[in-house]
């Protein structure tokens, strides 16, 4: 099985990582100083303080022909069109695209042709030092890498996907709809986000209780705003942000923005990309107002 990496941040690197590991064969798509450092140094990722180089293809020109079984997109959601022009010129079939967004997929169905996307989103975070990938998966009770057919049905590509997933140790779920499950993880991470750019220190953001329990309003009012609207929240656990009491919820977020985890997978994202955050704050609260 051949793939193809179309995006060399931490999350694309991450899969490349892994992917290469379990034995596929890998290409890594980049460009600028990325492409710089990658042909010079290879692909570097760390795991529990030991480096490793990933054996993985790193190229900078996909060509008409140059086919693969599964691509995946890993670009900010403001680049997915110019992504998706250029994949239009290949004849690769499944372009699996990991990009958080409320955008009709019929848009991008136009942009690259029809039945070609698979909507999808990772479960990871992390950061490079130094040139070396320092990133992981997120659990699986949190967050696996989620994706489905645009209507929700099963397909022998989706078990085909979700098997590499499963060879490559990658926890992953499968959902019946890819739009309502973006719409309620923009729910949570749109006021998260919020909360670090609001904060007079946003590494230390849970020392502000003004901000904390701003924060647990905000998403307990979006989870029932949603519900209001009739968007079937998914997962079902998401239900549990329509009934926590806001001090409890404040709690809880607290201890997360404190830990590592919330260091690894919610800071790091936030600071590093603030105009996509905002983007999308911008359309998550247009969306719920005008629908």
């Amino acid at each position: 099985m051949r793939l193809l990496i179309y995006g060399a941040g931490v999350i694309g690197c991450l899969y490349a990582a892994l992917f290469s590991k379990a034995g596929y064969d890998t290409a890594l798509y980049a460009r600028g100083k990325k492409l710089e450092t990658f042909r010079k140094n290879g692909l570097l990722y760390e795991i529990k303080g030991k480096t490793y180089k990933a054996e993985v293809k790193i190229i900078d020109i996909l060509e008409e022909n140059d086919k693969y079984d599964f691509i995946f997109l890993t670009v900010k959601e403001n680049q997915v069109h110019t992504a998706l022009k250029e994949l239009s010129l290949n004849i690769s079939p499944n372009i699996i695209t990991m990009v958080n967004t409320l955008e009709p997929y019929s848009n991008w169905e136009k942009l690259c042709g029809k039945g070609r996307i698979i909507p999808a989103f990772p479960g990871a975070g992390g950061s490079f030092d130094n040139g070396i990938l320092k990133a992981a998966l997120t659990p699986w009770i949190i967050q696996p890498t989620t994706f489905s057919e645009i209507d929700g049905s099963k397909t022998k590509r989706l078990l085909k996907l979700a098997e590499l997933l499963k060879k490559s140790k990658i926890p992953y779920q499968i959902v019946k709809d890819m739009h309502q499950w973006q719409l309620c993880h923009l729910a949570m991470v749109v006021p998260i986000a919020d909360a670090y750019y609001e904060a007079q220190n946003p590494k230390e953001v849970w020392r502000e209780y003004e901000i904390m329990t701003k924060t647990a309003k905000r998403i307990k009012r979006n989870f029932n705003l949603l519900y209001d609207l009739g968007i079937t929240l998914s997962p079902k656990k998401m239900n549990i942000f329509r009934y926590l009491p806001i001090f409890m919820l404040k709690k809880g977020l607290t201890i997360i923005f404190k830990s590592n985890f919330g260091n690894v997978f919610m800071y790091q994202h936030s600071i590093n990309a603030p105009d996509e955050m905002r983007q999308l704050h911008t359309q998550f609260y247009q969306y719920t107002n005008t629908r």
